[in-house]
């Protein structure tokens, strides 16, 4: 295997073990926005560091690009928090699934409000998703639904799918690429900071340091720090589109962990959908593929 893709695929299993983290750090006390504290702190301080030493024109942001990036931090906050507490609500493979419906809501801006025509497979793989999130839902089967873990995982992917549209129009004007990310990670740690009940925070860490700590800097590290570097990495000498479908294996390493770790094994229509969502990603990235 090429060493691109390997960089692709080792940078969706590394986002797909976020679940992981959130799992074994919420009997601790951990809710949603502290880990998005946590997680912003650590991968902020960490990429500032690296720019700091390699890269100084990631902390150059014109004046009239303020409101954008105030724009690109609060998504990311959002994206971050939603798709946390999706996880301890419903399921990690229900919440890694919504927040990867993100291309859909890219695709339905573009044709709604930048007035792109809309092609069969993007038109497919909108209603693939669409069917996608209904069965993982569990509305159709009778399983356990949670209103409003649904509700905060598809705003997860509004929110990421927002993100991407906001770094793109920073890219077009000429920022550094690591500029959205020091800025998402910033807002991450910032907005959710206040809700840290240090408290909290010191029993868990006296009651279990080896466990707790670890697992704090790996949220930082591990979930964040580590793959966005592996996959602009592997994007270099890549197709955007082929990236993009490469992409997939976050949601399927996160269900596999959900099941194997967990024992969070899906219902036979919930596998449908998340197998329709799957399909209709790597459908979507493969129409991008052909349009560049």
């Amino acid at each position: 295997m090429k060493k691109p893709y390997l960089w692709i695929i080792l940078a969706g299993i590394l986002w797909g073990t976020s679940g992981v983290f959130v799992r074994w750090l919420t009997p601790y006390g951990f809710t949603s926005f502290p880990l998005t504290a946590f997680r912003g702190g650590i991968a902020f301080l960490s990429i500032a560091g690296y720019c700091l030493l390699r890269e100084r024109s990631a902390f150059r942001i014109r004046k009239a690009q303020w409101l954008l990036f105030l724009g690109i931090g609060i998504t990311q906050f959002a994206t971050a928090a939603c798709y946390f507490f999706c996880m301890q609500l419903t399921s990690v493979a229900t919440a890694v699934v919504l927040m990867c419906t993100a291309p859909v809501y890219v695709v339905l801006f573009s044709v709604l409000v930048a007035k792109e025509p809309l092609s069969l497979p993007k038109g497919i793989a909108i209603g693939g998703m669409l069917l996608g999130c209904v069965l993982v839902s569990g509305l159709i089967d009778g399983a356990v639904f949670h209103g409003w873990g649904i509700a905060v995982g598809v705003l997860s992917g509004i929110s990421k799918g927002s993100y991407s549209l906001l770094v793109k129009k920073a890219l077009k004007q000429g920022s550094s690429p690591l500029s959205p990310v020091l800025c998402g990670s910033l807002f991450m740690w910032l907005l959710a900071l206040p809700s840290i009940r240090w408290p909290i925070v010191g029993a868990a860490v006296s009651q279990a340091p080896f466990s707790v700590l670890p697992l704090l800097l790996g949220l930082g590290l591990v979930t964040f720090v580590f793959p966005f570097f592996l996959y602009a990495k592997g994007l270099r000498r890549m197709e955007a589109g082929t990236a993009s479908t490469l992409s997939v294996v976050e949601p399927m390493a996160a269900a596999l962990f959900s099941v194997a770790i967990f024992q969070e094994p899906p219902g036979l229509l919930q596998t449908v959908g998340i197998i329709l969502i799957l399909l209709s990603i790597l459908l979507l990235g493969r129409s991008d593929k052909n349009n560049t």
